[in-house]
């Protein structure tokens, strides 16, 4: 294995793992907040959210992978002198991208509010405005790091983020609901529920801030050690104009196509309610539904798809260095073994998941009554056969944005989500199907941009595709595991003991038969034992 290759797995464990914990975190939190403020508060939450995200991607999505890339390209070239250019200009950009969608979401609360079909939620819009501003200062910054292929901020700073919002979230949370219903109306709001809401989005943009903090505080530490770096006199000075119109020819289709997304999300609250009142459901029911998909499905699905960020975050700045040295075989090679880890991960945590729905829910969350469990059960079952189509998705979305060719994923991407958005609304509002058309849609949209993105890679990059190796091992590593744990859910009886201990017999009957059928091998091992090994020594732990 190289020690290209041996970075990018670096970066992957780095940012896999922190992501993995964020992720957990994240989606742990939301068990005791879902306690504290019920599904109704949490559908009010993530209307807001939604919305919230999707201006969060307009300002800052597409710059941070530009940087990385260009910074990336310029050091790899000797050329660091660049690469600070494209840092400033990129950091002034995202600071005035940063104000102005603050300053919209504020000013278009009440039109916000009205369009998520879920009352009181105006004063949420309010609150956590302000972290726009924060997340696409710190965006740069860590577009900047990762482009010296330097992770470990990053990571960290999304630690800060999740544990924030746990240590502030969840007080803040309590409190809401224990104001008084005088105070709430004071407010405009009709229940303790739509405050405790508001709090929980204002304890969103503290932990921001902290995180944005210790990110400055990072970035200062590593002044030296760039300006250390070798800068090659003979290179011309390019001008700021060049490098703007460059970054920003990179930056805004990555930023298109990070936009599909949040604002399929956006669409999803706005018509998932009104469709399945469409159906015949009630309003109540159907927010509890909303709560309950989004807040609970969608939560839990997207606590393995860190891993598949991580993947894409590593494999950008790379393969830019890759093309900085003229290096094809090297492309090449990042670009398959980013894709067979994709199908590697993707492939049992799909699996394992649906397998395991009822036992993680019942495990995890209150419900009512046993309808509820079961049909939450059901919507997590079919939703965790996307978690490998967006792990796929993802890498090679990474890939294509490393070789330049970002019109690709957003395309693919876009053909996706207008499938995804027509099937939603034909299916929620068909009585019969109703809130189980959502991750019907899902899967077809991640099944479009997967198939386009892979053929597009493998046309761009020539790389051969070894299929024994990148899929079939998977699948039958995967196979394994699916049998063993089916046997095992029919011995062992429900609880939460025994859920944690079929999550141990799936994670290891996976390890053993991808040693076994050599979809993982030592060799994979290596690099992440080598930095475990690195960790203990500075803990004094190995002589």
């Amino acid at each position: 294995m190289s020690e290209t290759q041996k970075s990018i797995l670096g970066g992957m464990t780095v940012l896999g793992l922190s992501g993995l914990v964020c992720k957990v975190v994240g989606f742990l939190y939301k068990i005791p907040l879902a306690q504290i403020i019920g599904a109704s508060g949490l559908a009010k939450y993530q209307a807001v959210f939604a919305a919230y995200n999707m201006l969060l991607t307009i300002s800052s999505a597409g710059i941070p992978v530009a940087i990385s890339r260009m910074v990336s390209f310029s050091i790899t070239q000797k050329d660091p002198r660049s690469a600070k250019r494209v840092f400033r200009i990129a950091l002034s950009a995202l600071i005035g991208l940063g104000c102005v969608a603050t300053l919209l979401m504020i000013a278009f609360s009440p039109q916000l509010a009205a369009g998520t079909s879920v009352s009181d939620t105006r004063l949420g819009f309010v609150v956590i405005a302000p972290t726009l501003l924060l997340v696409c200062i710190m965006s740069a910054l860590r577009g900047f790091m990762q482009g010296q292929q330097n992770m470990i901020p990053t990571a960290v700073s999304q630690l800060i983020e999740q544990v924030g919002k746990v240590a502030i979230i969840l007080p803040m949370a309590s409190w809401g609901m224990q104001a008084s219903p005088e105070f709430v109306s004071s407010l405009g709001m009709q229940s303790p529920t739509a405050f405790a809401a508001v709090m929980v989005l204002l304890g969103n943009t503290v932990a921001e801030a902290i995180a944005l903090i210790y990110m400055v505080i990072a970035t200062q530490r590593k002044r030296k050690r760039f300006a250390a770096l070798e800068q090659n006199e003979l290179r011309p000075i390019e001008k700021k104009r060049t490098l703007a119109r460059r970054l920003f020819a990179l930056s805004i289709p990555i930023t298109l196509a990070s936009c599909i997304i949040p604002l399929s999300g956006f669409i999803d609250s706005r018509m998932l309610v009104r469709r399945l009142m469409d159906a015949g459901i009630e309003n109540l029911v159907a927010e509890d539904l909303f709560g309950r998909y989004s807040g609970f499905v969608i939560s839990l699905i997207n606590v393995p798809t860190a891993l598949s960020i991580a993947i894409a975050m590593s494999i950008v700045p790379a393969i830019s260095s890759a093309i900085a040295r003229g290096e094809e075989a090297g492309i090449k090679r990042q670009a398959a073994m980013g894709i067979r880890y994709a199908f590697l991960i993707g492939l049992p945590c799909s699996i394992g998941l649906s397998m395991l729905s009822r036992q993680f829910l019942s495990m995890l969350f209150p419900f009512p009554d046993q309808e509820s469990l079961i049909t939450t059960a059901e919507l997590l079952s079919l939703s965790s056969l996307t978690i490998v189509l967006f792990t796929v998705t993802q890498t090679t979305e990474g890939i294509l944005n490393g070789l330049r060719k970002q019109l690709i994923p957003m395309c693919s991407l876009l053909v996706g989500v207008a499938v995804k958005i027509f099937l939603n609304y034909a299916l929620i509002g068909t009585r019969s199907i109703n809130i189980y058309g959502a991750p019907l849609a899902s899967i077809a949209c991640y099944t479009i941009s997967m198939l386009t993105n892979l053929i597009f890679a493998h046309r761009h990059t020539q790389m051969k595709m070894d299929w024994l190796n990148t899929l079939l091992k998977p699948v039958a590593a995967t196979a394994g595991m699916a049998a063993v744990l089916f046997l095992a859910i029919r011995i062992f009886p429900g609880g939460r003991l025994w859920t944690c201990l079929l999550i141990v017999i799936g994670i290891g009957a996976y390890a053993g038969f991808a040693l076994l059928t050599g979809a993982m091998s030592r060799e994979d091992l290596k690099p992440f034992m080598a930095r475990f090994g690195r960790h203990r020594r500075a803990r004094g732990e190995i002589n």
